[in-house]
C-alpha cells in the first residue's frame, strides 16, 4: 500500500511540473509566384526581420476561428509591418509556427506566428 501511494504522489507531482504546451514549425515556399531573381551577385543586403501572430482561446473545445483564418491573420499582420509598397523589397525564408498551451479539453490557447525576413534589391 505504501508503494501506491509513493507511485501516486510521485506521478502527480510529476504532471504538476511539467509544461503543458505543444509546439511545431513549418517551413515552406508558401509564395508560388513566378519571379526569377538572380542572386549570383551582391545586389540585395537583408534589412530586417517581421513577425505577425494571431491566437485564439478554446474554453471546453468551444470558440475560436479556423486554423486557415488564424494564418491569414498572422500573414497580414507580417505583411504590413514588412512595408513592401513602392519599394524593390521581398519577403523571404517564410516560416509559420504554432503553439498550444493549456489545460486540455477545458482551456486551451492557441498561437499561430508567421515569420520572414526582408531583404531589399540594391540594383
Amino acid at each position: 500500500m505504501k508503494k501506491i501511494i509513493t507511485y501516486t504522489f510521485m506521478v502527480l507531482f510529476s504532471t504538476l511540473l511539467s509544461s503543458c504546451g505543444i509546439g511545431y514549425s513549418f517551413v515552406a515556399n508558401h509564395n508560388q509566384n513566378a519571379t526569377e531573381v538572380h542572386l549570383s551577385g551582391n545586389n540585395f543586403k537583408v534589412t530586417d526581420r517581421v513577425s505577425g501572430s494571431s491566437e485564439v482561446y478554446y474554453v471546453f473545445a468551444i470558440g475560436g476561428m479556423s486554423r486557415k483564418q488564424m494564418y491569414e491573420n498572422a500573414y497580414a499582420t507580417m505583411m504590413k509591418k514588412a512595408n513592401l509598397l513602392n519599394s524593390s523589397k521581398a519577403i523571404i525564408n517564410l516560416m509559420t509556427e504554432e503553439h498550444f498551451s493549456g489545460f486540455a479539453p477545458f482551456y486551451v490557447k492557441r498561437t499561430i506566428t508567421v515569420s520572414a525576413q526582408v531583404v531589399e534589391f540594391t540594383r
